[in-house]
């Protein structure tokens, strides 16, 4: 089956922080993939920006690396012609050194979309925005794009907010969470509103509870200094985790234009139970890992990846029971988990419908499970739903529990497509369907924030674990409370 490739209009793209991480694993890649789909335009251009003085041929060599290390087999015809639409400017954000060298660039083709992608910290936005928009260089036509962590609380993402808010109009903020882009929360949209067989039991009288599961086999690595200043919870959780939950829990929209969407996705995060210094010893768990095995192989603990001379309270691990005021949901908790050096890594929804009320088969049908849809958003995407099912053969009613299961690689044929890569072209249209609004952020740390502040107020160290395991034995213990259990096998 062949994708269909919907077409976009010339645009200009310009990388802040191009030599960085995440431009040269993630975006460079991605704007390459969609040329050889041929959704780039032939006069389209990525403008890579950063401090560091480089020619045009030098950053061109540096973007032919991350594609042929993201794609070993990447079209040398399609390379090309991705590698001749990029350019290479030197800016200082905290000065105006380069600024007029952008603005010469940018001049002659006002007419087009033109993108600011700030792949920097959020230390650097009110600067770079604010200079962006003394420089005359927003158009009609302007999208930002801001990766997260959008804050670190509540204020300073209101601060956030607001220096972008200075030179962007709301509808011209791409506030991007690559979890969005995947195709398999987009499935959950589809399962949920374009089925008659879901929506009907999409709610607390049919579903017993859900869990949600990110978890991440690697250590933080060449990250332990951003982490150690954020930890799981504004890592994960305030935005991926809380982002599924909406998606799951939200009530269908009046139509999938982005406010209407975007206005259902509130509502869920509005109605979330507070979690505070009352409760977040009973409904939450932290834990940090220590020294184990993962892969095949020993592993050290977290202290020893940060290479610190002092305990460090962080933590990698965290485990919540979120519940939902509203009619819906009422009664149905949503078990959250994420973590570092966990047993594998997988990105998971686990719907669990409750039990059959009787059964009317004896003894020898064996054990009736309860059925679940298993939502599976990483490493193999897919939707698993998991029924009872009459083992063949004859000799009476013998009864398994079994998955009717899709892979979306071999039910379509086709490439997984990078989250980036859908995401980057939604810019372009203008689409922000798939992008978190101003209130939408702020609601989500409005929830978070009294959480930190129970943690931080009870003075207790995160739980140990050891790495290779699937977290702290409180986070069992959190679950099982309630006559439940993880999923792990899903």
């Amino acid at each position: 089956m062949v994708a269909r490739v919907i077409s976009v209009e010339p645009f200009d793209i310009v990388v802040f922080g191009a030599t960085g991480d995440l431009a040269k694993r993630k975006l460079l890649p991605a704007l390459y993939e969609r040329e050889v789909a041929g959704q780039m335009p032939a006069d389209a251009r990525i403008i890579g920006v950063s401090r560091r003085p480089m020619a045009q041929e030098e950053f061109r060599a540096l973007a032919r690396e991350s594609v042929e290390e993201s794609d070993p087999h990447a079209e040398p015809e399609a390379l090309a012609r991705f590698l001749k639409q990029i350019d290479y400017v030197a800016v200082d954000a905290l000065s105006d050194e380069g600024w007029g060298d952008l603005c010469q660039r940018l001049s002659a083709r006002e007419d087009r979309v033109r993108v600011f992608y700030l792949a920097v910290g959020p230390d650097l936005f009110d600067d770079i925005c604010a200079r962006i928009g003394a420089s005359g260089l927003v158009t009609k036509k302007t999208r930002v794009v801001v990766e997260k962590p959008v804050g670190k609380n509540l204020e300073s993402a209101r601060a956030v907010n607001a220096a972008v808010g200075k030179v962007f109009p709301e509808e011209s903020v791409f506030r991007i969470d690559h979890y969005l882009g995947k195709e398999t929360v987009q499935n959950l949209m589809a399962l949920r509103f374009a089925n008659a067989l879901f929506e009907p039991v999409w709610n607390h009288a049919h579903i017993d509870h859900v869990q949600i599961t990110v978890a991440e086999s690697l250590g933080v690595a060449g990250r332990a200094g951003y982490y150690d200043t954020a930890g799981a919870l504004r890592d994960m959780v305030q935005n991926h985790m809380l982002q599924l939950l909406c998606l799951v829990a939200m009530e269908p929209p009046v139509s999938m234009d982005a406010d209407s969407v975007r206005d259902e996705k509130l509502k869920v995060l509005k109605a979330l139970e507070p979690i505070d210094e009352r409760n977040a010893q009973h409904v939450t768990v932290r834990g940090q890992y220590r020294a184990g095995a993962s892969a095949g192989g020993a592993v050290t603990g977290y202290l020893e990846e940060l290479g610190a001379n002092e305990p460090s309270n962080t933590e990698t691990f965290v485990a919540i029971k979120a519940e939902i005021g509203n009619w819906r949901w009422a009664g149905v908790p949503f078990y959250l988990r994420t973590g570092k050096r966990l047993a594998s890594r997988v990105s998971e929804i686990v719907v669990a419908f409750k039990p059959i009320p009787h059964s009317v088969f004896d003894g020898n049908a064996g054990q009736i499970m309860a059925n679940r849809l298993v939502i599976r958003l990483q490493p193999d995407e897919g939707v698993k739903l998991w029924l009872m099912i009459k083992d063949p053969g004859p000799g009476g009613m013998r009864l398994q529990h079994v998955p009717l299961d899709m892979s979306f690689a071999e039910a379509f044929g086709v490439r997984n497509v990078d989250a980036y890569e859908r995401l980057i072209m939604d810019v372009v249209r203008g689409n922000q369907t798939l992008f978190m609004r101003r209130d939408e952020v702020e609601a989500a740390w409005h929830w978070i924030d009294p959480i930190l502040d129970a943690w931080r107020a009870s003075r207790e160290p995160p739980k140990p674990y050891t790495a290779g395991t699937w977290g702290p034995s409180a986070s069992i213990a959190l679950i099982e409370r309630d006559g439940r259990t993880w999923m792990d096998d899903a």
